[in-house]
């Protein structure tokens, strides 16, 4: 019964992608054909028009499903280098689209995954959860001991359907040719992001997970790290220590955190993100605001671990070495690591002066004395830059698979420092990291 379940819901998604794909063709099959009538202005209105449309069609659709498609979705939301911005635009609406699934769907993969019914495992279980997301929800529970705990729950069907749930996705992007990097970019992308996936679907690989982080993090008093039930955890269930904090949008004056509070707080997940890159060479990838909290006694609370990028020794030296050639100018050398880690195109050149122009609106954040993160607009500088920079230039660079989550923890922790309001100097503690790594 529960396998016909899972193979009629795998059909449905299988023809609400067809036919979303169906009618993006269509679109873009009728906008060429008008092309060739439209004058040059006309045509960049119209094809502007087209992407917002798609983008749109793209997010209705992935935001009435659950599963690969709809994680893939709000990954790429964030991949404004490989996107047009109208349709990144219209995705970003997905990175809160997640509606919970009916109580009775999560207690059947409880009870499937556990082994008997769930008052046998646990002293209470709250039906509704505080907390949904693309692959799965988590649920406030107490075990038969008394302990406080989370239980994150995967969705069912969930790893049936990514392949085909990639596809399709990946096909949409492609029709048009309205991605501006290569195929060969492209399938590299898309690899890394399954990969990904195949890891945040295995609960076994998150219990991994964090355990790996707590025993790094083990002399860290402020880095707080659930621990594992292994009992009542399993591939698709995975149950937690309850850890409470304070959610970011509530950590202001308001609720005790001044502004020195807010700059440690700051400057402790800047530290922490630089040191697992350079030092423990695993990265926690969801910069997702719901997967930290912060207490008053300057602690973080990280949650969500199934999203782990660990770095080969190669591309954590060639982020070392880029990072290190943008702080301090040597553009010869960061141009050779950027191509060594195929982030530009090694048939290419850029003109001189291109690196000079580009990496002080990138790296405005990292200074010797303090930045106000609060009233940044670096986001805003770098759409400046780009719109100042060579069409021709642009195109020599593409995105990397070796980069790609580590490049959407960093631009997600921008807007956490933004909405924390930090004002800090952070290039004296990335350089400290560095030597020490």
């Amino acid at each position: 019964m529960a396998k016909r379940r899972d193979r009629a819901a795998t059909g449905g998604r299988f023809w609400k992608l067809t036919g979303m794909t169906t009618s993006i063709a269509t679109r873009v099959a009728g906008q060429q054909v008008r092309g060739w009538f439209q004058s040059e202005q006309d045509r960049r209105e119209s094809r502007e028009e087209l992407m917002r449309h798609i983008g749109r069609e793209v997010a209705a659709t992935l935001g009435q499903m659950k599963g690969a498609v709809m994680k893939v979705g709000q990954i790429a939301s964030q991949m404004q280098d490989v996107l047009p911005r109208e349709i990144s635009e219209q995705l970003a609406v997905l990175q809160n689209a997640s509606a919970p699934m009916p109580f009775h769907v999560i207690r059947r993969q409880l009870e499937r995954e556990l082994g008997g019914p769930v008052a046998d495992h646990f002293q209470d279980f709250q039906e509704t959860p505080f907390a949904a997301a693309s692959i799965g929800q988590v649920h406030r529970a107490t075990t038969l001991e008394g302990e406080q705990v989370v239980v994150k729950v995967q969705y069912p069907a969930v790893k049936a359907s990514i392949d085909s749930d990639m596809k399709h996705l990946k096909r949409i992007l492609k029709l048009g040719s309205l991605l501006r990097v290569d195929e060969r970019a492209l399938d590299a992308v898309f690899r890394e992001i399954r990969q990904q996936l195949d890891e945040e679907l295995d609960y076994h690989q998150e219990a991994e997970n964090l355990n790996l982080f707590r025993d790094f993090h083990r002399d860290d008093p402020d880095v707080v790290i659930p621990q594992v039930f292994p009992a009542l955890s399993g591939a698709t269930v995975l149950t937690l220590s309850l850890e409470e904090g304070t959610p970011l949008e509530q950590v202001d004056d308001a609720h005790g955190f001044d502004q020195a509070l807010r700059n440690r707080l700051g400057e402790r997940l800047f530290d922490l993100l630089a040191r697992q890159i350079f030092q423990l060479h695993a990265v926690h990838c969801d910069p997702h605001p719901g997967n930290f909290a912060f207490r008053q006694d300057g602690a973080i609370v990280f949650y969500d671990f199934g999203a782990v990028k660990r770095l080969p020794a190669e591309d954590v030296a060639l982020m070392a070495a880029l990072t290190g050639a943008a702080l301090s100018g040597d553009w010869a050398r960061l141009d050779q690591a950027l191509v060594d880690i195929g982030a530009r195109r090694a048939d290419t050149s850029v003109p001189d002066g291109f690196y000079e122009a580009w990496v002080p609106v990138l790296m405005q954040g990292i200074a010797d004395t303090p930045f106000d993160f609060e009233t940044a607009r670096v986001h805003q500088d770098v759409m400046k830059q780009a719109k100042a920079s060579a069409w021709e230039d642009m195109l020599k660079f593409q995105p990397s698979s070796r980069t790609l989550l580590v490049q959407r923890v960093v631009g997600g922790h921008y807007w956490t420092m933004k909405n924390l309001g930090v004002a800090s100097a952070l290039r004296p503690r990335l350089e400290r990291i560095l030597e020490s790594r």
